[in-house]
């Protein structure tokens, strides 16, 4: 019986820290999920400060050295 509940407790200890290390792992995803988004984001207003800056097309602007 002794040896039972020592094996129990071994499982439980185990799955502890199992639940330990996946709950910062998710923390980690969704952190890095978070900056990605963010990341998009940036991304995505940049692309339309790109086609609505003056009107023009990218292609019909002069370049910068001139």
């Amino acid at each position: 019986m002794n040896d039972r509940v020592q094996r129990l407790e071994e499982k439980v200890a185990y799955l502890e820290r199992h639940v330990t290390e996946q709950d910062k792992a998710m923390l980690e995803l969704t952190e890095t999920l978070a900056r990605v988004r963010q990341e998009l984001r940036n991304l995505r207003e940049r692309m339309t400060d790109t086609t609505t800056g003056d009107g023009g097309e990218p292609a019909d602007e002069r370049p910068p050295h001139y």
